[in-house]
């Protein structure tokens, strides 16, 4: 399914959009995990913490849906194809793989909101918790800008089933082409 030019621009705004988004709020949460780590100050990692629940649930995840979303429609409505070339197949990959893992951090980072906000919250609890945010929010970012080089980079190489395609859409030979003329 080809795209008209006007609406492969569209997607391609939206892909680039939403993955610029994703990288932007990642690196917020950073900021927020580090912040929140080394607050001295109660209220502040409170706030953080919460900050980083609200966060994660209405900008990440959405931004991360989109990106995976826009990209798979940029891809296959394009000649770059979804599974035809190998760096698109390993930028989906990682995106795939990305999403997954944030969804299943998700959950202890609304425990952690949930006990920031609880009165109780003595500014001390869940350490292993706290930093493992700030390593896995790293670790994030630069998974993304992986995914961002390849995007620019773009290495050559085709997947086995792009090299059927190409060869299968390959002219075929014309009759006599080839072949040399009698004198």
């Amino acid at each position: 399914m080809a795209m008209s030019p006007r609406v492969r621009r569209l997607a391609l705004t939206a892909h680039v959009t939403a993955s610029v988004g994703w990288f932007g709020a990642v690196a917020v949460f950073l900021a927020l995990a580090i912040t929140g780590l080394v607050a001295r100050d109660v209220l502040t990692a409170r706030s953080v913490y919460v900050t980083m629940g609200v966060t994660g649930w209405y900008v990440i995840v959405p931004f991360c849906f989109a990106a995976l979303a826009s990209g798979i429609v940029s891809a296959l409505g394009t000649t770059w194809g979804l599974l035809r070339h190998y760096w698109v197949t390993v930028k989906l990959t990682i995106t795939a793989l990305a999403t997954g893992a944030l969804l299943l951090h998700m959950p202890a980072i609304g425990h952690l909101t949930d006990a920031a906000a609880s009165p109780a919250w003595t500014g001390d609890d869940l350490l292993g918790l706290r930093t493992q945010l700030v390593v896995q929010s790293g670790a994030a970012l630069i998974v993304l800008l992986g995914a961002t080089a390849l995007s620019v980079y773009k290495p050559q190489g085709r997947t086995r089933y792009g090299q059927r395609l190409q060869q299968r859409q390959a002219p075929a030979p014309r009759p006599g082409a080839g072949v040399a003329a009698a004198d």
